[in-house]
């Protein structure tokens, strides 16, 4: 028996215990309130405020902006552009390759990523140069692998270059 099968059983076993009042969310308000934000590698944390004003994040079901108060959801985040807007001090960007971002009760983010860099330190000939060998080998004739891994690749530095424009 799978184990959501066993919740199920357990939950009409005893409804009453699982019942709790659950509050009618409505879309995010621009709120007075700061997002806590937390932005992390899996060997450092890169980012952490408590100052934040907006997020954008790159969202495999779209572009999405992200408020104080926000709706609770978990988020897979494709290759792209991460922008953090602070109060006063203007907007930091970072280039992510993926990840996922939790955003939390309590206007409470936290931006998990394999690979993530601030969008300042890449070079925009060292990136068209990469585009070009990456092209190579995923229309050449070599490995399965070498063809996927070259495709993937390709996606992740052409979403870079996007991204530094």
């Amino acid at each position: 028996m799978s184990s959501l099968r066993i919740a199920r059983s357990a939950l009409r076993v005893r409804p009453t215990t699982f019942r709790t009042s659950i509050a009618r969310r409505g879309y995010a308000d621009v709120a007075a309130d700061k997002i806590r934000l937390s932005l992390a590698l899996p060997h450092q944390s890169i980012y952490k405020s408590q100052d934040v004003v907006q997020v954008n994040i790159p969202a495999e079901s779209g572009e999405m902006g992200v408020l104080a108060n926000h709706v609770p959801s978990i988020e897979q985040l494709k290759p792209g552009l991460v922008e953090i807007i602070e109060e006063g001090s203007g907007n930091k960007q970072f280039f992510l390759s993926g990840g996922f971002a939790v955003v939390q009760p309590g206007s409470q983010l936290s931006i998990n990523a394999v690979e993530g860099y601030p969008i300042e330190d890449f070079s925009a000939e060292a990136v068209r140069n990469q585009i070009t060998e990456a092209q190579k080998i995923a229309g050449g004739s070599g490995s399965e692998i070498d063809i996927a891994e070259a495709k993937i690749e390709l996606e992740v530095l052409e979403s870079l270059q996007a991204a530094m424009k």
